[in-house]
């Protein structure tokens, strides 16, 4: 039978339609919500300006290559101090007790996320804040230390970089060994900060690959002001080192000029953990580009910013080295420097 010509067909027909036109103005209404729900919500981010604390053991000057770094990434993706973000910085100026008070400080401002700089700092924000992200410039041991669980899965409220620094001081040991020969006995010296931040891990790393390359390891525990460097360089005379080394951190980094002066003084070849020692007039280096790291940092903040959570993103290794060569430092102490080592720097200072 046809529709037109039994009543009760039509009637079900004619609801059926009405049934269906519903349901697609219901749908249409819907889009149009969530379109404009979408967009409000967009449009609030878009006006909001985020507060970023930056909290570093050192002074403004010792890190502001790297902050220049950070800034310019943090610009080339869209964030601008004082149109979309504000950062608020605190530094300890090598006080490591103000740490905790500086890091409860950026909690009080209820900042959106803390940026840490620095061994000791990741530690003292954690303590202050487990909602609150930080991201980590660098970062020893993040899991040894206790900052995360995992490389791959951080699981808290903190994530970033991990500078790798145990491996890198074995690696300096081998560069020393080839750059000098002859060389039988190698001081290392440790600053407090050193000591406080990592305990043991970078000496059960350092003392098989000295073994190994039959090489005496004298460490030197000192301050890292002038009257305690000038004492550990005497200390290293007194114990016949032949070369020096330093481990990583911003107490050294902070000095770094007076201990390539001391260096040069008591005519000692040296290694360091950064360019900015090399820059000051040392021979060599062998470390992680930090311009790099922080520029990482930068990625970090805009994902985090944007909606990832700190728990979700990996903790990343250093993945680039610099290995940088002072052939006029090496001229001033009468040090020839092979050639097969020269070929490995990634620059040569003549």
């Amino acid at each position: 039978m046809e529709i037109g010509k039994d009543p009760a067909l039509i009637t079900q027909h004619s609801a059926l339609r009405w049934g269906i036109a519903m349901k697609n103005i219901l749908s249409t209404f819907l889009i149009i919500a969530v379109v404009v729900v979408g967009g409000t919500t967009n449009a609030q981010q878009a006006g909001k300006i985020f507060r970023i604390g930056f909290l570093d053991n050192s002074t403004a000057s010792g890190v502001a290559v790297f902050l220049e770094a950070f800034r310019q990434e943090l610009s080339k993706l869209g964030w601008i101090e004082g149109k979309n973000i504000t950062i608020e910085y605190r530094f300890a100026e090598q006080k490591r007790e103000r740490l905790p008070e500086l890091a409860a400080e950026l909690v009080r401002l209820k900042v959106d996320l803390i940026v840490t700089s620095g061994a000791p700092t990741p530690l003292a924000a954690k303590k202050a804040t487990s909602t609150i992200p930080i991201v980590m410039t660098t970062g020893p041991d993040p899991v040894g230390s206790g900052l995360v669980v995992s490389l791959a899965r951080p699981g808290g409220n903190v994530t970033g970089n991990s500078s790798l620094q145990p491996e890198l001081n074995t690696k300096r040991l081998e560069i020393l060994k080839d750059a000098i020969p002859r060389l039988s006995r190698v001081g290392l010296l440790r600053s407090p900060e050193g000591i406080a931040t990592d305990p043991g891990n970078q000496m059960k790393e350092l003392r098989p690959a000295a073994q190994a390359l039959k090489l005496q390891l004298e460490v030197i525990e000192t301050q890292s002001d002038a009257k305690g460097l000038e004492s550990a360089f005497q200390t290293a005379k007194q114990k016949q080192v032949n070369a020096i080394m330093t481990t990583a951190g911003r107490r050294f980094g902070a000095e770094r000029k007076r201990i390539v002066e001391l260096a040069g003084k008591y005519r000692l070849p040296a290694i360091y953990p950064e360019k900015g020692f090399v820059d000051e007039g040392g021979l060599m280096s062998y470390g992680v580009d930090y311009d790099d790291l922080y520029r990482r940092a930068a990625v970090y903040v805009d994902k985090i910013l944007k909606g990832a959570k700190p728990a979700d993103l990996p903790v990343q290794q250093a993945t680039k080295f610099e290995f940088i060569i002072n052939l006029k430092a090496a001229k001033q102490i009468g040090l020839t420097i092979p050639p097969r080592v020269l070929e490995r720097a990634n620059q040569v200072i003549k």
